[in-house]
């Protein structure tokens, strides 16, 4: 009874991307463990058989990554279903949704415990640890409760990557056909996602990331991610990639050694990177990063005004001016920016919270002036519990708390809440919030995404055009006629389409 079930809960309904998370942990009990992997995305029913695994008896874990957001939806009831019907059955998550809230989460009673951080290494000695009867003690990487207490376990260092156990995507292959995580995308007909590197040196007060790798980065070399791209091509047919890093232009030393590698495979992808790091990046370099692939970019421009993003600690250089300037320089060098802002943050009275949103509105036009094909997408902010963060302290004291029980996060009021969709914050009126929905929809009527390839020229022009004496006059509540027009064409937000 020591086979383990690796779940990847349902994050989308149209774009399931290679579970990056799970592999990992594979790897790390390749020839220890046997196991089976269970894609949420891709099962019509994964309880069903998640159920029919255990049923017969030889498993005695089930593992499961928890995001933010939608993965609740199932992570939630399954491992408690799982506990009801299978007491003996040892239950594991890691992810950034359970290392941010452990206390709700192991209070729940069918979670055992948490995986803080990377668990190529941890994973191993917990299951050890299960099938021993022994305690977590000396188990890096880890929250769990003890007599009543959460405790956090110390942190490993960041591992070398290139050390690390190759993903198993021969066996990934073999429970799902790798074609089924290669939808036609943006940036290529035969997309791959991939990871290249753990954490982000820098500490915004709003981001997920921070208190899992506490301000540390650690990527794989140039080499070994051309390898494993090299090989996705040459064994699965993959023509582009999308890098899932929290922060993949860290080194400008590893993107150009990277290009170079790469360039003569004619893959296209996508990355996620600061603008303050970037523009740092000489102009040859982001002429290769062109010239080797790279269509877009995703970048957390967050806010038009510098002291909202001092509030935010977004650390580095970054301010309002640079992020317009950095618009400018990606478009002569044919690589989309994709920015996203967090509108909403805590402010000292509504009147100054709405002006706020008005600045970042204003801001948003003039990213727009200065480069029309730049990508934005906004978020309404949503507090993560960051020790030490200024903004994250003001947010506590306008009487914001989070759910007391597991399950509330998936009750209708908070199921969307790290979305950033249903914020629930205090500070934020209904007209606040329907000031920002209202304007994303006007700006997304009149600037179409490039990224949702169902939009025809025709369409483009159509919705263009019965948006653009809103979006001109700035007259933005009940736009009624552009909804439709979204709903009837389904037409899918950068949010949501990602490429």
């Amino acid at each position: 009874m020591n086979k383990v079930i690796l779940f990847n809960p349902r994050a989308t309904t149209h774009h399931a991307r290679i579970p990056n998370s799970i592999l990992a942990i594979a790897a790390s009990i390749e020839g220890k463990y046997e196991y089976v992997i269970v894609d949420g995305n891709l099962e019509n029913d994964p309880m069903s058989v998640i159920r029919r695994y255990l049923q017969t008896g030889d498993f005695g874990f089930f593992a499961s990554t928890v995001m933010p957001g939608p993965q609740l939806k199932q992570a939630i009831p399954f491992s408690k279903r799982i506990r009801e019907e299978f007491p003996s059955v040892n239950i594991i998550w890691g992810g950034y949704f359970p290392s941010n809230h452990p206390k709700v989460v192991l209070e729940s009673g069918f979670v055992d415990v948490i995986v803080n951080g990377p668990g190529d290494k941890t994973f191993p000695h917990i299951l050890h640890a299960f099938e021993n009867k022994q305690s977590f003690e000396g188990i890096n990487n880890l929250l769990y409760l003890q007599e009543g207490k959460v405790i956090k376990s110390a942190k490993d260092e960041l591992y070398d990557l290139d050390a690390l156990t190759p993903y198993p995507y021969e066996k990934l292959n073999s429970f799902y056909p790798m074609e089924k995580y290669q939808q036609k995308t943006y940036i290529g007909k035969h997309p791959v996602a991939y990871h290249s590197s753990f954490g982000c040196p820098f500490t915004c007060s709003f981001c997920a990331v921070v208190p899992i790798y506490n301000a540390r980065w650690k990527g794989r070399s140039a080499k070994g991610i051309a390898d494993d791209i090299i090989f996705l091509q040459q064994r699965f047919g993959a023509d582009s990639v999308e890098f899932m890093d929290n922060n993949f232009f860290v080194s400008e030393k590893r993107t150009v050694e990277f290009c170079k590698l790469i360039a003569p495979y004619n893959m296209s992808w996508w990355g996620e990177g600061r603008i303050d790091t970037i523009d740092k990046y000489k102009d040859e370099t982001l002429a290769l990063m062109k010239e080797a692939g790279c269509k877009m970019i995703f970048f957390g421009a967050e806010s038009g005004d510098d002291e909202v993003l001092k509030k935010m600690d977004k650390g580095g250089t970054q301010s309002s001016a640079q992020i317009l300037k950095f618009a400018k320089r990606m478009q002569q060098f044919g690589i989309i920016p994709e920015y996203s802002f967090v509108l909403g943050t805590p402010a000292d009275s509504p009147e100054k919270a709405m002006l706020q949103i008005d600045k970042d509105i204003a801001f948003i036009r003039k990213v727009k002036e200065v480069n029309p094909e730049t990508e934005i997408i906004i978020y309404i902010y949503s507090p993560v519990p960051t020790e030490g963060s200024e903004m994250f302290k003001a947010v506590m004291t306008t009487g914001f708390r989070y759910p007391q029980k597991l399950e509330e996060w998936v009750s209708p009021e908070w199921e969307n809440f790290d979305l950033r969709k249903n914020p629930l914050t205090p500070w934020l009126t209904p007209e606040m919030v329907d000031k920002i929905k209202n304007f994303e929809t006007v700006l997304h009527g009149y600037y179409p995404t490039v990224s949702d390839l169902r939009l025809t020229t025709r369409k483009r022009r159509v919705i263009k055009r019965l948006a653009a004496l809103r979006y001109k006059t700035g007259f933005y509540p009940f736009p009624y006629e552009i909804k439709a027009l979204h709903k009837l064409w389904k037409y899918r937000k950068p949010e949501i389409e990602g490429f």
